[in-house]
C-alpha cells in the first residue's frame, strides 16, 4: 500500500511543526512549507487547510504569522490523520465501471478490507509527538533549518 501524496505531506507538515518550537522563526508560512518540501503551493495549501479544519494546526495571518501545531495536533494519532486523507474506501473497486463478476462470492475483498483496518489500527496508538521523539525530532529539526 502506498500513501497518497497529500497524506505524506500532511504527516511531514505535522512532524515539522511538532519540532519547530514556539519562537516566531519557527512558524513557517504555507509558502515556506511548500518550498521546503518541494511541492506546489496549491497542494500544500489544500493540505494545510484540511489540517486546520481538523484542528491540528492553526494558521495565523500577518506579521509574525504562520503555521503552528495545536495541542490536539501534537496528541492526535497517526491513524486519524491517515484515515482523514486516505479515506476509508475499499482498497479495490469491485463495483467500478466494469463490476467484478466475482463480487457476490469473492473472499479477496473482505481480506483486503481486514488488512486495511489492521493497517489503520496499527497506526492508531502512535501520536504525532511519538513520531518526532528522539532520535527523529532532533534530526528533523536539523534538516528543517537547512530547508
Amino acid at each position: 500500500m502506498r500513501l497518497l501524496r497529500s497524506t505524506d505531506l500532511a504527516l511531514r507538515v505535522l512532524m515539522r511543526l511538532a519540532v519547530a518550537g514556539d519562537t516566531p522563526e519557527a512558524t513557517p508560512t504555507t509558502r515556506d512549507v511548500a518550498a521546503a518540501m518541494e511541492v506546489p503551493y496549491t497542494h500544500a495549501a489544500k493540505v494545510v487547510a484540511e489540517l486546520q479544519h481538523m484542528g491540528l494546526l492553526e494558521a495565523r495571518r500577518g506579521r509574525g504569522g504562520g503555521l503552528a501545531l495545536t495541542d490536539l495536533g501534537r496528541a492526535t494519532s497517526v491513524g486519524t490523520v491517515v484515515r482523514a486523507f486516505e479515506g476509508d474506501g475499499d482498497v479495490v473497486d469491485c463495483e467500478g465501471a466494469t463490476p467484478c463478476p466475482l463480487a457476490s462470492a469473492c473472499r479477496l475483498r473482505g481480506a483486503l478490507r481486514r488488512a486495511q483496518e489492521a493497517f489503520f489500527a496499527s497506526l492508531d496508538p502512535i501520536t504525532v509527538a511519538d513520531i518526532v521523539a528522539e532520535p527523529t525530532g532532533p534530526l528533523l529539526l536539523g534538516i528543517s533549518r537547512l530547508a
